[in-house]
């Protein structure tokens, strides 16, 4: 069975890869970046699997909606994915939510709308659940609950919200029209082995008429379990062929941990965090090599700065982040192992975003890295998509079994 799919606001293509590597198949992949769409135009002239066969549309996402005939795939399309813009969400902007023009929230329940899917998944920055934004987050939570209850075109995003509220009050004792069972989730991607502390939220949705019962993938990785690597077995200096000599102290913050891990005896149930070093294992340095390797450029000028001291390499990555004017120093930087500081190229950052190698990056480094700082990491999406793709498929052969079950009654009894 195969199951289909449409990415929104896909950018360079990190969770719209994700999706795919779970087996779904793209009927659209849909954003309006010039430069992230020759990121996937240039990786399908290169014939990479994941993305040779997306049908990109480079535009607005709102324009598509309005001229897009998808009476086809109405109420049969399996899944919409997409992170809608985050600056109006994000640590780094202007924090007007819903007064900020690039809130592209309202479009996406458009889509949904529209297209009635099986299911969705939304993603964006860990700001969204800021206490400022608590309404507009319910609020957001309300419509992609009930998408077909539209904003009239003198109502304000408060009265709305309250319309909202009374209609789920009152759906509470019955009432049909178009309903998903939603669950927001606030995740650490280093819990799920990307060599990155990156949180964000993930709202996954499925239509009310399934009879699916779903919950966030379980953690795999902890940093518990790097820490017992690093300091109860050495394992992990022993893997990455660190010398005694070498290897740093434990970190007072961490003391009392990693004695109560060496009190435990047994080692934690899940996998290490990954680290930078981890993910930048089998890559040269940038600083030794000859000519220009693509994406592992050497870029100079990175500085340590209040507030922006760099990602260590023993523990997993700061958040990459895109900037509004180029890229923001601390959360690019690692520190090498005698305290400076240089920035991660586009490969290295790519490593932490869980791209493929062989996934190219067009543009400039200050253009790849803002499409890398804006991506979903693709492990993570992989692991998000391919749970809602077990339930969607367990769904199909229950049906499938329903049928067969209705069809041998049938015949027994004629």
């Amino acid at each position: 069975m195969s199951l289909s799919s449409i990415e929104l606001f896909a950018g360079a293509g990190g969770l719209a890869m994700g999706v795919s590597l779970a087996g779904f198949r793209s009927h659209s992949v849909v954003e309006w970046d010039k430069w992230a769409c020759d990121t996937v135009r240039q990786n399908q002239q290169l014939g990479n699997p994941l993305v040779r066969d997306w049908p990109v549309v480079e535009g607005d996402v709102r324009t598509w909606v309005r001229d897009f005939n998808g009476s086809a795939l109405e109420g049969k399309l399996d899944l919409v994915a997409g992170g809608p813009p985050c600056q109006p969400f994000s640590m780094g902007g202007k924090h007007k939510a819903h007064q900020d023009e690039r809130d592209m929230f309202p479009v996406t329940v458009d889509v949904i709308r529209r297209l009635k899917p099986r299911a969705f998944i939304v993603e964006n920055v860990k700001g969204l659940t800021r206490s400022s934004f608590h309404n507009y987050y319910q609020y957001i939570l309300l419509q992609l609950e009930f998408p077909e209850l539209n904003r009239r075109p003198d109502e304000s995003w408060a009265d709305h919200h309250q319309r909202l509220q009374q209609f789920k009050t009152a759906k509470r004792h019955g009432g049909g029209g178009l309903t998903y069972n939603i669950l927001p989730t606030l995740v650490n991607a280093a819990n799920y082995g990307v060599p990155q502390k990156r949180e964000r939220v993930f709202i996954v949705g499925f239509r009310a008429d399934l009879p699916v019962r779903w919950s966030f993938p379980r953690e795999t990785h902890s940093l518990d379990a790097l820490l017992h690597d690093q300091w109860v077995t050495g394992a992990y200096w022993e893997r990455h062929k660190v010398p005694v000599r070498r290897r740093p102290a434990v970190p007072d913050s961490l003391t009392n941990t990693v004695a109560r891990l060496r009190g435990l005896g047994l080692p934690p149930m899940r996998a290490p965090w990954q680290t930078v070093r981890d993910a930048l294992v089998g890559l040269s340095n940038p600083e030794k090599l000859d000519g220009d390797a693509t994406n592992h450029r050497f870029q100079g000028g990175a500085r340590i700065y209040p507030g922006h001291t760099g990602s260590p390499l023993d523990m997993p990555a700061k958040t990459l982040k895109a900037g509004d004017h180029g890229v923001p120093g601390g959360e690019n930087m690692m520190v090498r192992e005698d305290g400076s500081v240089r920035y991660f190229t586009v490969r290295e950052s790519a490593r932490l975003q869980t791209f493929p190698d062989g996934y190219a990056f067009h543009g400039s480094w200050s253009e790849a890295m803002r499409q890398l700082g804006n991506a979903v990491p693709v492990a993570l999406g992989r692991v998000v998509a391919a749970s809602v793709a077990e339930h969607l498929l367990n769904d199909d052969m229950r049906r499938v079994t329903a049928g067969q079950l209705a069809l041998e009654t049938a015949m027994a009894h004629a």
